[in-house]
């Protein structure tokens, strides 16, 4: 054979090589899709032949998700609210009447110098008995009787007052020893009536310890049922192994490999958590829009997850909840196919 002939051989050789590998390639690919076909169609049927074992693990999975969903809120919409109330507190400290405006200016000038004070608002006796005017505009009886002696005398029982604001109501220590030992303040600060540091801190104590009984008994809860789920699912999947035991054997007989086996029941477990996906979001989302207007009613802020269910991520929600189904179906399938095939 000449060399011609042996490289032109060696050409066609190659062609056809390449050829071959492509149609192969092709064939592979052709033989993936149909395998993960099928294992999607064995286990979508495997669902509707167990449909009452199905539906309990799906239900189970749902309040699962639920329960979850209800943590997170509680949680957030307790802290918020807890939140929410520590930046309307104020405190109020009371000074003697007739306090001049000049006398009330030193004085917020000496308490600003504390790193803790977010706002300082002064009012003196004439501009307390001014707001004492406006909330009682409505009722006759009063304004009736504040002739010009009445006024008189009012303004000269009315405490200045100063109104501070504070980044931190749980560490009030450096601006009390300010009000107690400060010269100015001393002088003028009354002595009848205390400031007001105490006010609303037990409901916020109250609230804050709220937040955090939610948050821990909801994650307990949750942890009981997601155990509970996975036991079922995990229950449904046996059954269902032991109901085709000999369809098992059989695909063991002709070849068929493990994942083609476990396929349809992950596909099985998988459909439970997306339909309990869905089925959780619905009744989270429906249950909480109809329950936040009485929350809002309590004073309960809940403005940051209505923001999150009105706006696009409503989507990101919805899908958190189907992945977390698909993830504890998967799980739990995967567990009892995997203890099965190690035993076989």
């Amino acid at each position: 054979m000449t060399k011609e002939e042996k490289a032109l051989k060696e050409k066609k050789l190659k062609k056809v090589s390449k050829k071959g590998l492509r149609t192969m390639q092709k064939n592979r690919n052709r033989h993936i899709i149909r395998e993960k076909a099928r294992v999607v169609k064995y286990g979508t049927k495997g669902f509707g032949r167990n449909i009452w074992l199905s539906t309990a693990a799906t239900v189970v999975m749902a309040i699962t998700l639920i329960i979850l969903f209800v943590t997170v809120v509680a949680s957030v919409i307790l802290t918020n609210t807890a939140e929410m109330m520590k930046d309307k507190i104020d405190i109020t400290i009371y000074f003697k009447p007739n306090t001049s405006a000049e006398i009330l200016e030193d004085l917020s000038n000496t308490i600003k110098a504390d790193p803790n004070i977010k706002s300082v608002e002064t009012s003196t006796s004439k501009d307390e008995y001014a707001k004492f005017l406006e909330e009682n505009a409505s009722s006759d009886e009063i304004i009736n009787i504040l002739d010009d002696d009445m006024t008189k005398m009012m303004i000269d029982k009315m405490q200045a007052t100063m109104r501070v604001k504070v980044y931190d109501v749980d560490n009030l220590d450096s601006i009390k020893q300010i009000v107690e030992e400060d010269k100015l303040f001393r002088a003028y600060t009354d002595k009848e009536k205390l400031p007001t540091y105490d006010v609303n801190r037990a409901e916020i104590a109250t609230i804050t310890s709220w937040a955090r009984i939610a948050r821990t008994g909801g994650i307990v809860l949750a942890v009981v049922f997601l155990v509970i789920s996975i036991l079922i699912i995990f229950s449904t999947i046996r059954m269902a192994i032991f109901s085709r035991r000999e369809e098992i054997y059989m695909m063991k007989l002709v070849g068929a490999d493990k994942g083609f086996i476990r396929g349809p029941f992950l596909v099985e477990a998988e459909i439970c958590g997306i339909i309990a996906g869905v089925v959780a979001g619905v009744i989270s989302y429906f249950g909480f829009k109809f329950i936040s207007p009485k929350l809002i009613n309590y004073g309960i802020d809940v403005s940051s997850i209505n923001n999150v269910l009105d706006s696009n991520q409503l989507i990101i929600v919805f899908l958190i909840f189907i992945l977390a189904g698909i993830v504890i179906g998967r799980v739990s399938a995967r567990l009892a196919v995997s203890k099965y095939l190690h035993k076989t």
